[in-house]
């Protein structure tokens, strides 16, 4: 076997091979973080984020686990960011001092990044290197090129990875539908040119492999909302992803159509705003509103563009469907919102729950299954079996999707040509020399939490115990005690979820700790450890037989 790069008790990763790592993003949709190693140095490919559910209660974000490749830092040549997406760039503020490394990135894309650095304290210790548009970076001995490509944010890009071992198209989010306003320079010659010369390996989108064609554009979209704006007589409000510059643009456009003026509502949608217009977008969008100007307009002149596509809790459209968030602006029958987004596996619940709340305030709700208020930004079918026809790559490594996207796509893949086509974990090391991808091990991998203020692991006690307490409550017994194990006076009970005063169950619970407590010997009940377990047990064993459920379940023992 030839020099290792890497070794530890998973696998050992020969150091003239090209191996692809992906520590996020590989199965599911969110987290995105790959890794590409190659003569021991390491190319990092997007650094994203993924969204908590209420499998995790107080949990705020998820973040990949960078352990491996921190362990490495000194040899990443850089991290090289697709898009601004969240579950792309979303985890760099988080970790980048795991990695430590310059970040190459498009002009609108590296505003999103500094941003977040600023807000971390770290733009003047992280080098953000900006990327020409359709320009090829040397970060040996890797070579990447930037293909402009579109999707629904601004810049998009698939990456070519250029090895002595072979090109590797990384494609990131993307479609092939033209968008001149947001994406202009998109142009698929340079992957015809990659397609004559010969492609290893395509690390391809699976979101959209179960739909055939995407047969609506952003341009429809845009007629659409001008149709769907005349039709109305109250306020509009219309939520869609901040990031979607293209959409904010057609919204304005039929605001404009229909004689309304534009607030936005949500911080970042203002983020969003001042990136574009740094970067030379919405150039002939005048400014939008704010919150306090747009009250002074008439309700059959103003349109809000609000936070809250994804049933988000402290979002601009979430705090205007709840009556005691304090929002100044409250939802009445004559005004209309508008989802002009689609549901992120996940989401559901959030989204139905705020469209629950939004529906008792009278308005009217229109989503994308009553009119054409969204589009796609990720390929269908029949793109994905244009660009494998372009591409004709000899692997095909499907991402970014669940489970049956995946396996659809290798099946597909085969059916197109590909030689091989593989799906993989997180932490899989796929070895791409030749043509013949092999897995030869795996790496440590995870999922972290940011909790409030830390980032913890998903599997971190403290999560556990939420969830318990959650799932089925829980139990506070204090017990008073003497020096004999003699219980003094009455146990205190505090329970949430479960015993209440008006069952009458406590003071039978009490008279089991009672009976417990006598019934032990002398030499257990002067032991604090050994009875403090036989009274959890006793109170485990009623709330058990009675509720049939296991509770958080504390025993504070005093012994005075």
């Amino acid at each position: 076997m030839a020099e290792a790069m890497t070794e530890n008790a998973e696998v050992i990763i020969p150091k003239d091979s090209l191996v692809f790592i992906p520590l996020g993003g590989a199965t599911g949709v969110g987290m995105n973080f790959f890794l590409y190693g190659y003569k021991g140095k390491w190319l990092v490919v997007d650094c994203g984020m993924g969204f908590s559910d209420d499998h995790f209660p107080g949990v705020d974000l998820l973040l990949p686990d960078p352990s491996f490749i921190a362990k490495h830092k000194k040899d990443i040549v850089g991290l090289v960011i697709t898009h601004g997406h969240e579950d792309h760039i979303g985890a760099i503020p988080y970790l980048w001092q795991d990695l430590q490394c310059p970040i190459y990135a498009t002009a609108f894309t590296a505003e999103l990044i500094e941003d977040k650095l600023m807000e971390f304290d770290l733009l003047r210790r992280a080098e953000i290197v900006v990327v020409e548009k359709s320009s090829t970076i040397d970060l040996s001995p890797f070579e990447v090129e930037f293909i402009s490509i579109n999707h629904s944010i601004p810049e998009p890009n698939m990456l070519a990875i250029r090895t002595p071992e072979g090109v590797v198209v990384h494609s990131g989010d993307w479609k092939f539908e033209q968008d001149m306003l947001s994406n202009p320079d998109m142009d698929i010659e340079p992957l015809k040119k990659l397609g004559k010369n010969g492609v290893l390996a395509l690390v391809s989108d699976s979101t959209n492999i179960f739909v055939d064609k995407q047969e609506e554009t952003e341009q429809d979209v845009a007629q659409s909302l001008k149709e769907i704006f005349s039709r109305q007589k109250g306020r509009i409000f219309i939520t869609c992803f901040a990031s979607n510059v293209t959409r904010m643009h057609s919204i304005y456009d039929a605001a404009k159509a229909n004689g309304r003026y534009v607030c936005l509502l949500g911080r970042s949608l203002w983020r969003m705003d001042d990136a574009a217009r740094a970067t030379g977008y919405l150039k002939d969008v005048p400014p939008f509103l704010t919150e306090e100007k747009a009250e002074t307009i008439d309700d059959d002149k103003i349109v809000y563009i609000c936070t809250g596509s994804q049933g988000e809790p402290y979002s601009a459209l979430s705090k205007m469907a709840s009556l005691k968030s304090g929002s100044s602006i409250h939802l009445n029958q004559d005004d209309v919102v508008i989802f002009s987004s689609r549901v992120i596996p996940g989401n559901e619940q959030a989204i139905a729950g705020l469209q629950r709340r939004l529906m008792a305030t009278s308005c009217q709700i229109i989503t994308d299954k009553d009119a054409l208020v969204h589009v796609s930004g990720h390929p269908a079918k029949e793109d994905v079996k244009k660009l494998h026809q372009i591409l004709k790559p000899q692997i095909v490594i499907p991402v970014h999707g669940e489970a049956l996207q995946l396996i659809e796509q290798k099946k597909l893949a085969l059916e197109w040509g590909a030689k091989a086509a593989i799906n993989i974990e997180e932490g899989d090391v796929l070895e791409l020399n030749d043509g013949e991808p092999e897995i030869l091990g795996e790496v440590e991998v995870g999922c972290l939490a940011v909790d409030g203020k830390k980032i913890i692991s998903i599997g971190a006690n403290v999560i556990k115990k939420r969830r318990q307490m959650v799932d089925a409550g829980s139990v506070v017994a204090t017990v008073v005690v003497d020096k004999k194990g003699n219980i003094l006076g009455q146990p205190q009970l505090t329970s949430f979820g479960l015993l209440t005063e008006e069952d009458g169950l406590q003071d039978d619970l009490f008279s089991e700790i009672f009976t417990t407590v006598d019934a032990l010997e002398e030499e257990k009940k002067k032991d604090d450890s050994l009875l403090k377990e036989e009274i959890r047990l006793t109170v485990r064993h009623f709330i058990t037989e009675h509720f049939g459920k296991k509770p958080l379940l504390e025993i504070h023992l005093i012994r005075i």
